[in-house]
């Protein structure tokens, strides 16, 4: 079997790695360029004087500076920090309940974990086409609506305002995201072994101090994915951003945020919406990778 790999190594990488360079690594290496440009969508401009020669509408740091002073750049970083805290605390803890009662389950775990597993097969556009009509129409009209079953204010209209919309997003992305979740902290937790809580209890520990000493240590691998899935994806939210506000009422997420820049000028600012997006990418990486480095640091060695 190893010569076989060492044999075709080349002929079945190739393919992928070709496409990982044509696809994502160009595209990331041209963006990063046109940061430094008057990138205008079709054309280049600098000083006012347009050019097709991207090397003579080099603009430095500009593009940068423009980003950091842009107050809807700094509004939506502000709140895609908001959200992503919020709903990464609250998938996270769903998902975990919801392993250890599943894990406790025996005749009916499988029908719970395909229930719970599905609004993830579901695309972001049409969740937040979905749960709009749901907020609009169900919660407003029906449930929580001055006429509904029982009245309450703050469940009306969900996608409009400053506050509401954010809670909208969490609730629609703890939705889709806390069953995916949900497996892989049911998976850490049928990798505990038993005599670990057998010998726990022979000691006299309570269920707190089983969970306490025993569950967390060992579910620390499974805690560093998620949390790792949960904050990658929660910072660069698009779709459900879109489908769900638009952007409407200031709330855009960092993604649309870049999105939209270039509508937001008379003459397309493709240069500052690759700057955001450059900048964008800094902030998902570092963060992540100190996600990861402090929560191994925790992992217990089985």
């Amino acid at each position: 079997m190893n010569k076989y790999y060492k044999k075709w190594f080349w002929a079945l990488v190739l393919p992928s790695l070709l496409l990982f360079i044509l696809v994502i690594l160009v595209p990331f290496l041209l963006g990063i360029f046109y940061s430094f440009t008057g990138y205008k969508g079709t054309f280049f401009l600098k000083d006012r004087v347009a050019t097709d020669n991207p090397f003579q509408a080099m603009v430095g740091l500009e593009n940068y500076e423009k980003a950091f002073n842009n107050e809807s750049f700094q509004h939506a970083f502000l709140y895609t920090v908001k959200f992503t805290i919020i709903a990464v605390v609250v998938i996270n803890l769903l998902a975990l309940i919801l392993a250890i009662l599943i894990t406790n389950i025996k005749g009916l775990a499988n029908l719970f974990k395909t229930i719970f597993f599905m609004p993830n097969l579901l695309g972001g556009l049409a969740l937040g086409f979905i749960w709009q009509f749901i907020f609009e129409v169900i919660f407003t009209k029906f449930f929580f609506g001055k006429d509904g079953l029982v009245p309450i204010d703050f469940l009306t209209n969900m996608t409009q305002g400053p506050i509401k919309p954010l809670f909208a997003l969490v609730i629609l992305v703890a939705w889709q995201m806390t069953g995916y979740m949900m497996i892989i902290f049911i998976t850490g937790l049928n990798n505990i072994p038993e005599e670990l809580y057998e010998a726990a209890e022979i000691d006299g520990a309570g269920a707190f101090r089983k969970f306490k000493d025993i569950t967390l240590p060992m579910l620390m691998p499974s805690i560093t994915i998620v949390f790792f899935l949960t904050l990658a994806n929660c910072f660069k939210l698009l779709d459900q951003n879109v489908a769900l506000t638009n952007g409407a009422f200031n709330t855009r997420l960092l993604a649309l945020q870049i999105l939209k820049t270039p509508s937001d000028y008379l003459i397309p600012d493709y240069g500052q919406a690759q700057a955001q997006a450059v900048i964008f990418f800094i902030v998902i990486a570092l963060i992540t990778l100190l996600q990861v480095y402090f929560t191994k640091k925790k992992e217990v060695e089985m």
